[in-house]
């Protein structure tokens, strides 16, 4: 990794090596850079506005103030006073609403990325940098080790990762914080320390102390040679993966899968059950991978000599003219919601969904089986005019009022007298091939 053994400040010339390991950047470069205050982000600040200037472009350092603890937009006054003296044009985003009383770290890095996304949407902006280093990999490493990950767990976090509408990086991963402490103190910043880093609540306080130093005893040197090797072989395992679920899957725009059940007879047993996880994730939209175990005995049921039915992650696997269609199981769906004219959300972790501003009423969308098929008009059902096998007509989205369904877009149904539809485009969270796992 790089940074592994050197010492002193972190150079640009470095940084820029590590950048082009990346991928390309547009000319100019726009650079958003997710900026807490504390040491990391400020050296990862300094760094991309050296970087981004050369080049003619900028960054946006993005504060996200989470309202979490009384002194936070104090601090948030004191990192704008430090990037605008460096001339770097700064962007608070607030958490607002209430705060659950319970995961309260996992729902603020949520709320952070939500509004880090949001944010690089709004601006057009299609790289967000966040500043997590050589000891944050071992961290997360020893973590995952502590919970029993598998190997690809235990590959640590990605260099690059893509998000709904940008590509988030990590440029130092290999990078010490010893080394970004000293680019801090060579160009005479302070920097902000934020207690709840060592608040042991938390479970990666566990591995931090006030001189920032790992726990006694680690092998570091073989500890970062153990990551990049799990890293390497990710990669490889991911390359063979995303041709099998080529080769094996199709995703429908109506929000289902197809699945050639010979991906369990002629892949490795290894490569066929990250493809099938990487099926769940899509359909099912959850927030964490299946269990491994979960995944494993999905993979018998597909080998078994007689077809049946399995769930799994929020999903449903049902065999159909010797292939297997893959949907959304309901019990486990979003509920219906209202929706405006003119407005758009995301629903359900799978769908874009929106009404045209030229419509006269609210409209409820969900799936079609959350009021029923019975009702609908079964003409539209008709096995020899319905464009889908009548199975996966309760996963469809449908829009309806007080009179009934209005419209079913994906079997091509509106209500007579109805001209602004709604719009359904499936964009799953969790899309079923992902940008490649990347070390530095």
């Amino acid at each position: 990794m790089t940074g592994g053994s050197l010492t002193g400040p972190l150079t640009a010339a470095e940084f820029s090596a590590t950048l082009a390991s990346l991928g390309h950047f547009e000319t100019p470069p726009l650079l958003a850079v997710a900026v807490s205050g504390g040491p990391d982000s400020l050296a990862l600040a300094i760094l991309a506005h050296q970087w981004s200037r050369e080049r003619g472009g900028q960054i946006c350092a993005l504060t996200v103030d989470h309202r979490l603890r009384p002194e936070s937009s104090a601090e948030v006054c004191l990192v704008r006073e430090w990037l605008s003296a460096r001339g770097i044009r700064h962007e608070v985003l607030a958490w607002s609403g209430e705060k659950p009383r319970a995961g309260i770290q996992e729902a603020a890095r949520n709320a952070r990325y939500r509004l880090l996304a949001a944010s690089c949407r709004e601006h057009g902006c299609l790289h967000l940098l966040t500043a997590h280093h050589r000891e944050d990999q071992i961290e997360t490493h020893l973590i995952r080790r502590r919970a029993g990950s598998g190997p690809d767990g235990l590959a640590g976090m990605s260099a690059t990762r893509e998000l709904g509408d940008c590509r988030l990086l990590r440029p130092l991963l290999g990078v010490s914080k010893e080394r970004l402490l000293a680019l801090l103190e060579s160009e005479r910043q302070p920097f902000i320390t934020d207690p709840s880093n060592l608040d042991p609540t938390f479970e990666r306080s566990c591995f931090r102390g006030p001189s920032h130093a790992m726990p006694r005893g680690l092998n570091l040197v073989g500890l970062l040679d153990t990551i990049e090797t799990l890293g390497g072989a990710r990669i490889a395992r991911q390359r063979k993966t995303d041709a099998a679920l080529a080769g094996f899957v199709s995703l429908h725009p109506a929000g289902f899968a197809v699945l050639d059940p010979a991906i369990v007879r002629t892949m490795p047993r290894d490569l066929a059950e990250l493809a099938l996880s990487a099926v769940v994730a899509t359909i099912g939209c959850r927030a964490y991978p299946a269990r491994r175990k979960g995944v494993a005995r999905l993979h018998e049921v597909l080998s078994a000599a007689r077809p049946r039915g399995h769930t799994l992650g929020g999903c449903r696997f049902i065999h159909w003219r010797e292939r297997v269609l893959v949907m959304r199981e309901l019990a486990h769906a979003e509920h219906p919601v209202r929706l405006a004219p003119g407005a758009s959300i995301a629903f359900d972790g799978r769908y874009e969904a929106g009404l045209p501003p030229a419509g006269d009423h609210t409209l409820t969308i969900g799936y079609l089986g959350s009021i029923g098929v019975a009702p609908f008009d079964r003409r539209a059902l008709h096995p020899k005019r319905a464009p889908l096998p009548r199975l996966l007509l309760g996963i469809l989205p449908a829009a309806w009022d007080e009179d009934g369904i209005v419209s079913v877009p994906h079997l091509d149904y509106r209500r007579q007298g109805i001209s602004a539809l709604p719009r359904f485009v499936f964009r799953p969270a969790n899309p079923l091939t992902q940008a490649g796992f990347a070390v530095v």
